[in-house]
């Protein structure tokens, strides 16, 4: 959800130098965790987020992200002397759950903000980001055998700040739309699986960077799992492991040859310390990254409230 783009006193098809890269290579970096997240070509997730609650319920929710970038990657090789990116992300989601036509579905809106701080050539950036409408449905929803299997829509709506002059944008000016699927079950009495796949298509924007340009993007696919052991009927343990596939951009018919390669590893918890009331965090850095920045430490914390 948070593009980002480099100013060039251009005319016609731009070429790149390496702040430029930085630049393209970043295009949507997120930094809300959609419950977690999450980079524009990623929807992370947090365990356990396809465990249907029961219909009537609703939760308000509020994600807290920090995460710093130190290097930037071409081709897997560390670009000496690249720019840095640090984020500060939050988001506000509200969830209802309720029954239709015998299915058990979720609408829900999310309203991602923050701040981007570039290092070495990169300008900063705050406000508001692109708000996402959303709606799971369970096609699956057996509590007790713990099971569940369901699909989830996501769409995101151009309406958050941006401005084709400026380095940094929380927003992207172009419609997203993101389909997920995502299944959860119970392995032993206290240890679950989750598993998800999603693939994100990107609409135009057609005022991308100071020399208004038309910028496109290859649809992106992200792989998901996460092991959950509950040490307590209130407390559990989990990790995780995430691959990004896809999304390459063009900018003018100039393919930018910045296929996504990247994958993550997380450990975290989450705790109810009041009845309705749950925190959760989790840890984690990337492992391998093919093109664009890569995330030398992330923390994510949620704090739910259900109602």
């Amino acid at each position: 959800m948070l593009p980002v783009h480099q100013e060039a006193d251009l005319i016609g098809p731009p070429t790149f130098d390496n702040k430029t890269w930085a630049a393209a290579w970043g295009l949507g970096l997120l930094a809300c965790c959609l419950s977690g997240t999450r980079s524009a070509h990623a929807l992370d997730l947090d365990a356990g987020d396809y465990v249907a609650a029961p219909a009537g319920t609703t939760a308000g929710l509020l994600y807290l992200q920090g995460a710093e970038r130190d290097h930037l990657y071409r081709r897997g090789e560390r670009i000496a002397d690249s720019p840095g990116l640090d984020s500060q992300i939050g988001m506000l989601r509200l969830v209802h759950y309720t029954d239709l036509a015998g299915y058990r579905v979720a609408p829900q809106v999310l309203l991602p903000f923050g701040r981007l701080d570039g290092r070495n050539g990169l300008e900063d950036s705050s406000g508001l980001a692109d708000p996402i409408l959303a709606m799971p449905l369970w096609l699956l929803d057996d509590p007790e055998r713990r099971s569940y299997f369901g699909i989830t829509p996501y769409l995101f709506l151009p309406l958050g700040e941006y401005d084709g002059d400026d380095t940094l944008n929380l927003g992207e000016n172009r419609w997203k739309l993101n389909l997920q699927a995502g299944f959860a079950t119970g392995l032993t009495e206290r240890l679950s699986l989750d598993l998800a796949a999603d693939v994100m298509f990107y609409g135009r924007n057609n005022h991308y960077g100071s020399g208004r340009w038309t910028h496109r993007q290859k649809p992106s696919y992200q792989y998901q799992g996460f092991l959950r052991y509950q040490l307590t009927p209130t407390l559990d343990l989990r990790a995780g492991l995430s691959w990004l596939d896809g999304g390459e951009s063009q900018v003018d018919r100039q393919w930018l040859d910045d296929r996504q390669e990247s994958g993550k590893w997380s450990l975290g918890f989450s705790w109810f310390f009041l009845t309705k009331t749950q925190v959760a965090a989790t840890y984690g850095r990337d492992f391998e990254v093919e093109n664009g920045f890569r995330e030398e430490h992330r923390l994510n914390i949620r704090l739910m409230q259900v109602f």
